[in-house]
């Protein structure tokens, strides 16, 4: 992220709508002294995003320390499905804190038992069994060993994962090898040569080529380096879509895909870290390809900003490895199902599946309106449901204008939204699944004034 926000307060215009009040300069007084605390004690790996220091969050608006009122288009990163602060949840958690029992991997309790029960039932047919983790990358990174535990234990020794260019696992060192971004992995000083990567199908360079013969002209290609199928390859993990842009497959792709690993015997895991639990407009995002994954990592929305995650999958795979072999002390906990019980309760309550798919229309109709109007400044408006990016170009040159989407995220920030800064030509929108339509409206409003804003003063 090499754009850097400033933080000297700036004098805008006050605000003062139903769901946005800004009174100060911003950022507000105050900012800049805790970010200087943040620099001088914190690594600087968490830093990059707008400058704002967050003293409150309920259900779609942010508020930062003297008050002022945001729009939250983010979902602190998309994991706010249910809203912030969202009461089923708090009520759900000072019950635990009453009751009390905050911890006990290693022993059951009952609302371990309803969570699992619940969730298995949620994630729908096929899926057996959960393994419950605490971040997204763990359960990712189990993924990879149970694949490799199918591939050893019962198909003689296969070891090869295939995974795709640019999508994002997490940081651990298995999650970090899968993952396709080749500069993210040579610190780290190693790399598994049994993780193959192919060529992400970007609608920009499919062109009129169908989904599936893109697909196997790579898997060709993988075949023509020595790879065979049937005896090199245990599993092939696919980001449900690719983060920083909201970069859905083509849907034949996937299909094409889920037969080659049920021709192979493979395993077909699918990251849903960014996409399930409603966020696409369905409850998890593989299902806009009609296709049936073994495996599917969750996590995010899992847990509604709570530490929680978990690996769902084919009772089969998940009982592969032997007692004790896969835990984590602090998974499981108490705590964390009465979280996900919670949430996914909400989610039914609310019908936030169905509202995520009406909403995320009429969000993709507003941006498609914007497109038209960019001039050619903005070349594509990707996404599902409540999950979207704009990506801007140079209209002249067609190449990715980071700069655009750097001045135009701090442009809204100035104007009381909240939006992902990407650090690249994207900014990403994904407001929590709870928001009104009249406040939705009003932040795509200020996305349309912010970009004119911004596109003027170039």
């Amino acid at each position: 992220m090499s754009y850097q926000f400033s933080r000297t307060p700036k004098k805008v215009n006050s605000i003062n709508t139903e769901h946005r009040s800004i009174s100060t300069d911003i950022p507000c007084p105050g900012t800049k002294e805790i970010l200087q605390v943040l620099d001088t004690y914190e690594s600087r790996s968490m830093h990059g995003q707008i400058p704002i220091i967050w003293d409150a969050a309920t259900d779609f608006n942010i508020f930062d320390l003297k008050g002022n009122k945001f729009i939250d288009f983010t979902s602190a990163i998309f994991f706010s499905n249910i809203g912030h602060s969202n009461s089923r949840v708090t009520e759900a958690m000072q019950k635990m804190l009453n009751k009390p029992i905050l911890g006990c991997y290693a022993y059951g309790n009952e609302v371990r038992a309803k969570y699992l029960k619940k969730l298995v039932e949620f994630c729908g047919p096929g899926f057996d069994k959960a393994f419950l983790l605490s971040a997204g990358t763990e359960t990712t990174e189990a993924a990879l060993k149970l694949m490799r535990m199918n591939g050893q234990f019962k198909k003689k020794e296969r070891l090869g994962i295939i995974a795709l260019e640019n999508n994002w696992h997490g940081r651990t060192m298995g999650a970090q090898m899968m993952s396709g971004n080749i500069k993210q992995k040579k610190w780290v000083g190693y790399e598994d040569k049994d993780i193959h990567h192919l060529s992400f199908p970007y609608p920009w360079i499919l062109n009129n080529e169908s989904g599936e013969s893109f697909f196997l002209k790579s898997i060709d290609a993988l075949k023509e380096s020595g790879i065979d199928p049937k005896k090199d390859l245990c599993g092939m993990i696919l980001e449900t879509f690719q983060g920083w842009g909201a970069v859905f497959y083509p849907k034949d792709y996937v299909q094409a895909a889920e037969n080659f690993c049920k021709e192979n015997d493979i395993i077909l895991t699918f990251d849903e870290m960014q996409a399930g639990f409603g966020r696409t407009g369905k409850a998890f995002g593989y299902q806009h390809y009609d296709v049936s994954p073994d495996l599917i990592c969750c996590g995010k929305g899992m847990g509604n900003g709570y530490p929680l995650s978990g690996v769902i999958g084919r009772g089969d795979v998940m009982d592969l490895p032997e007692v004790g072999n896969m835990s984590s002390t602090h998974s499981a906990n108490p705590m964390a199902c009465i979280v996900g019980l919670a949430v996914i309760e909400e989610i039914e309550s609310l019908n936030l599946i169905e509202e995520s798919n009406r909403k995320g229309k009429i969000l993709k109709d507003k941006l498609n309106l914007l497109k038209k109007i960019s001039n050619g400044k903005i070349s594509h408006i990707l996404g599902e449901g409540l999950i979207s990016a704009i990506l801007f170009q140079d209209p002249l040159t067609g190449e990715p204008d980071s700069l655009t989407a750097s001045l135009v995220a701090e442009k809204c920030y100035e104007n009381g939204l909240l939006v992902v800064h990407t650090g690249r030509e994207s900014i990403k929108l994904g407001p929590p699944l709870t928001i009104s339509d009249a406040a939705m409206l009003e932040g795509l409003d200020v996305i349309l004034e912010s970009f004119n804003a911004v596109i003027r003063k170039k």
